[in-house]
C-alpha cells in the first residue's frame, strides 16, 4: 500500500472502534478524496465492483429506494440503476469532486447525488430498501436507522481484505447483529468479497 492507502486503513480502522474519532479525520480524508476525483476511475480495476453484482443476485425482490453510501464517481450507484430500472437510487460522498466526476457519467434521471456525512445522513428513519458501501466506512448507528425494516445492506470490498478502506466480515456481522440485522450472504468474485445482510 502507497501512503495514502495506508492512512486510509488506519482511518478505516480506528473510526470503526470509536466512530467519535471521525470528526478528526474527515476533512483530511476529503481533501485526500478529492485529490483523487480526475483520475479516479483510471486507477481501478474493471472487475473491482464484481462483488456487488454477484451479491445483488441473491436480492429476492428489486428496491424501490436505494442509497449508495461513498458512491465516489459513482460506479455502484449506476450498477443500481442498471439492475433496478424502477428504482430511485441516491449516490452519497463527502467529495463534491467526486460527486462532479459521478454526475458527468451518470446519464439516468432516477439517479441523484448528494453531498452529505455518512455518519449523519439528512434522510428520515427507514428510507431505503436497499444500502451499498462499496470501500467505505461503515457508520453501523446510521445504516440501521436509514434501512427499512425487511431491506437491505450490501458491503462490498474491491480487493478483499487488501482494500485500504476493508473491514472484516466477522466485525461487519457482530456490529449488525447487535442493530437487528441477520440473514447474512458472503460471497467472493474477481478480487473482491461481499456481505449482503436483512434488517429484521
Amino acid at each position: 500500500m502507497n501512503a495514502g492507502q495506508r492512512f486510509a486503513r488506519l482511518v478505516t480502522d480506528l473510526v470503526v472502534r470509536h466512530p467519535a474519532l471521525w470528526r478528526l479525520f474527515r476533512g483530511p480524508l476529503r481533501s485526500q478524496f478529492d485529490k483523487l476525483a480526475p483520475q479516479w476511475d483510471a486507477r481501478r480495476d474493471a472487475q473491482a465492483f464484481e462483488p456487488v453484482r454477484v451479491a445483488l443476485d441473491k436480492l429476492s425482490e428489486p428496491p424501490h429506494r436505494a442509497l449508495d453510501l461513498g458512491t465516489g464517481t459513482g460506479s455502484v450507484a449506476r450498477i443500481l440503476a442498471e439492475r433496478y430500472p424502477e428504482a430511485d437510487i441516491v449516490g452519497v460522498d463527502i467529495s463534491e469532486r467526486m460527486l462532479d466526476e459521478a454526475r458527468r457519467r451518470t446519464d439516468s434521471p432516477r439517479v441523484r447525488y448528494d453531498a452529505a456525512d455518512a455518519e449523519r445522513l439528512p434522510y428520515d428513519d427507514a428510507s431505503f430498501d436497499l444500502v451499498t458501501l462499496g470501500n467505505m466506512i461503515p457508520f453501523f448507528d446510521e445504516l440501521a436507522r436509514v434501512v427499512a425494516p425487511g431491506g437491505h445492506v450490501l458491503f462490498a470490498f474491491s480487493a478483499g481484505p487488501q482494500t485500504p478502506i476493508y473491514v472484516s466480515s466477522d466485525r461487519l456481522r457482530a456490529e449488525l447483529t447487535r442493530r437487528g440485522f441477520a440473514e447474512f450472504a458472503e460471497v467472493s468474485a474477481g478480487r473482491g468479497t461481499a456481505l449482503l445482510a436483512t434488517r429484521r
